[in-house]
């Protein structure tokens, strides 16, 4: 496997580490849950790192949202929300900016937050208008945001895993697109996930980039993946 992101993302991802620690590990949690549903789903190569750059960029316009929201140990206002929103604007913008046009990396970026129900945003896009990439990475996000620690939660208990796929059960047809949820408990049942959530838990550094693509080869060539 080739170095699994391009210079330009690692250097944007990086930028995105120094203002907000806590998107680190999840970042690269989500490039694997990502890829471990791409290469479940039969896509081909060229397409899964066409996903694994967008799951990488997926939070880039935090980069435009203040600290002090970011950082905010409790429940964020309604006005801060609002704010929080953009990032997903901000991130198209971004990717943009860069020079992106494909519409993988385009719509997984702006669109990650829409809802199957069409109550999400930025653009409250329902069922099928929602570029599939989106509504596929809108489980894997909410499933590692529900599992992993944030600055309004220190802490996640042992049972927090099980609990985030219900939560997903729950919403699914709702807020999360059925298939996609069936595909990823799938996966989470079988013991797919396990050694994603083991290597790379807000307890251990965040890796290197060499560190990500030599343990993700390892976990393919054991056929954990």
């Amino acid at each position: 496997m080739p170095t699994m992101l391009s210079e330009i993302v690692q250097a944007m991802v990086r930028l995105l580490e120094v203002k907000d620690l806590s998107t680190a590990a999840h970042t690269w949690r989500v490039v694997l849950y990502t890829r471990t549903l791409a290469e479940d789903a039969g896509l081909p190569i060229e397409t899964i790192t066409r996903l694994t750059t967008a799951a990488a960029l997926h939070d880039i316009g935090k980069l435009d949202i203040p600290f002090a929201i970011l950082q905010k140990p409790g429940k964020l206002t309604d006005d801060e929300f609002e704010v929080m929103k953009t990032h997903t604007t901000h991130g198209h913008e971004h990717v943009r900016a860069m020079g992106e046009d494909d519409p993988i990396i385009v719509g997984l970026v702006r669109h990650h937050h829409e809802r199957f129900d069409g109550k999400g945003y930025p653009d409250r896009l329902a069922g099928d208008q929602i570029p599939r990439v989106a509504r596929y990475f809108a489980v894997v996000d909410s499933f590692d945001a529900m599992t992993s620690i944030r600055p309004y939660r220190s802490t996640i208990g042992p049972e927090a895993a099980e609990a985030a796929i219900a939560e997903l059960k729950a919403g699914r047809g709702t807020r999360y697109d059925p298939d996609a949820v069936d595909r990823f408990d799938a996966l989470y049942s079988r013991g797919s996930l396990d050694w994603i959530r083991e290597h790379f838990n807000d307890a251990r550094p965040v890796p290197d980039y060499e560190q990500l693509r030599r343990v993700a080869e390892f976990a393919k060539a054991s056929g954990r993946i």
